[in-house]
């Protein structure tokens, strides 16, 4: 046997493939439809049906554009049903940009903290590496949001609306990212010819106002006080005027998000489930709380999320949305696509399989707005609103089926209140520092 590709080995490919009669009309059908659209299996749509058993109303379908903003217009969307609820309010919808805005200063001032804390780390190694790949990326998570909020607040979207650069954010990051990775390297540099803590930090807080003066420039400057004024469905007017954004927040939303918990499920076996994580240098807001999660079985995910849906409040969620999902019927379902038929291939990882092998991990954030349980109360299909405008899906919602939801699901966020006894006893249980690279610290 060769260790190498030999023409012999190339002869016995081609023959096996010519051996076979539908080789060919495969191969002329996927070169000219694309792949997916050659393995799409529509019997999959006939199985999910757009109803749902529990479906809670919302005002329209918003939009991140070119952005990677999804985990903080979840969440605004999660808030927002607070306020149309509430106030009898056909739409409504609170500023993503305002959040955009905090949360690229925060994690520039986040980055720079973590290269001050590991200034004796050499070049190449691998936590330098790390830190240096994405420091500013749109991504976030809920614990992330949740800092941010309790820092600043939150303003209606008219207070402080979308940009260019907010609704298309690579060219801004792209500057950003240069500006501190060179910052970096000025930081290290001083340090390393015997400048104190004291004089980096002089320095790192220059800086920050480079990255301020950027911010403004391309999102505008964040109010400090906002109007909120509206009319409702009754064509009642209201009017509240001179409100800081966390005065906003505390008197229109009033949800408490000290109250939220992170619920995941990975099933690896590194972490046992009814245990807590957390992700070293994983954060933006540097005072803030640490992300965390408690791991659990998936069903115990559903339970809560369900419970919560049933009081009528939406659920925030992160999952991995590339895989075996279709875009224009919105449907995600692990029979969306027959790669095996269609390529003659085995695909068969596990859940835990994919997460140790880099296969999967949570890449984005959305909200889950109803659910369809039969007879015996069991989930079959979840209702999920997105934020890519209202083409794809259902005029902008989507359609889980359970079997996605037990392969892609990665977290949920649900109030305390809706866990059992023995899994709120885990919040309080010890926290497991997880590597920064873990599967776990991927940011939706």
């Amino acid at each position: 046997m060769s260790k190498n590709i030999t023409p012999d080995l190339l002869k016995t490919c081609s023959e096996a493939f010519h051996a076979d009669r539908s080789s060919q009309a495969t191969c002329n059908a996927v070169m000219t439809n694309g792949l997916n659209k050659s393995c799409l299996n529509h019997n999959a749509r006939r199985q999910h049906p757009n109803t749902f058993s529990i479906s809670l109303k919302q005002g329209s379908i918003t939009n991140q554009k070119q952005s990677g903003r999804c985990w903080l217009f979840a969440a605004m969307n999660v808030m927002r049903a607070r306020i149309i609820q509430k106030w009898n309010l056909e739409d409504f919808e609170l500023s993503q940009n305002y959040m955009l805005f905090w949360d690229k200063l925060e994690k520039s001032n986040y980055f720079l903290e973590n290269i001050l804390d590991t200034l004796d780390e050499p070049v190449g190694s691998r936590l330098l590496d790390f830190l240096l790949r994405d420091p500013i990326g749109d991504g976030g998570q809920w614990d992330m949001m949740a800092n941010l909020v309790a820092k600043y607040g939150v303003v209606p979207k008219y207070a402080m609306p979308e940009s260019a650069v907010s609704s298309s954010t690579r060219e801004m990051g792209r500057v950003m990212t240069e500006l501190l990775r060179g910052d970096a390297v000025i930081l290290r540099r001083m340090a390393s010819n015997g400048a104190d803590r004291e004089a980096l930090t002089s320095e790192k807080e220059k800086m920050l106002g480079e990255i301020y003066r950027i911010l403004v420039i391309c999102l505008g400057e964040p109010p400090k006080t906002v109007d909120f004024e509206v009319r409702d469905k009754d064509d009642h007017f209201i009017r509240d005027c001179g409100l800081t954004p966390k005065q906003f927040y505390e008197k229109y939303i009033d949800m408490n998000l000290n109250d939220y918990i992170s619920l995941i499920n990975a099933p690896t076996s590194d972490k046992p489930f009814y245990r807590r994580y957390t992700v070293k240098m994983l954060g933006n807001v540097k005072e803030g709380n640490p992300v965390c999660y408690i791991n659990l079985p998936i069903e115990e995910l559903k339970a809560a999320a369900i419970a919560q849906m049933k009081d009528g409040e939406p659920v925030w969620f992160g999952c991995d949305v590339g895989s075996y999902s279709e875009r224009e019927t919105g449907l995600l379902d692990t029979g969306n696509y027959d790669y095996e038929s269609t390529l003659q291939i085995r695909l068969g990882m596990t859940k835990a399989e994919r997460l140790d092998y880099g296969q999967s991990q949570m890449t984005h954030a959305m909200v889950f707005q109803g659910v369809n349980l039969d007879d015996s109360g069991a989930p079959t299909r979840w209702r999920v609103e997105n934020s890519w405008g209202d083409e794809p899906g259902q005029k902008g919602y989507y359609i889980m089926s359970d079997a996605w939801f037990n392969e892609y699901m990665y977290q949920v966020v649900v109030n305390k209140k809706y866990l059992t006894d023995s899994q709120l006893a885990v919040i309080d249980s010890e926290v497991i520092e997880l590597n920064p690279w873990d599967p776990m610290g991927s940011l939706a």
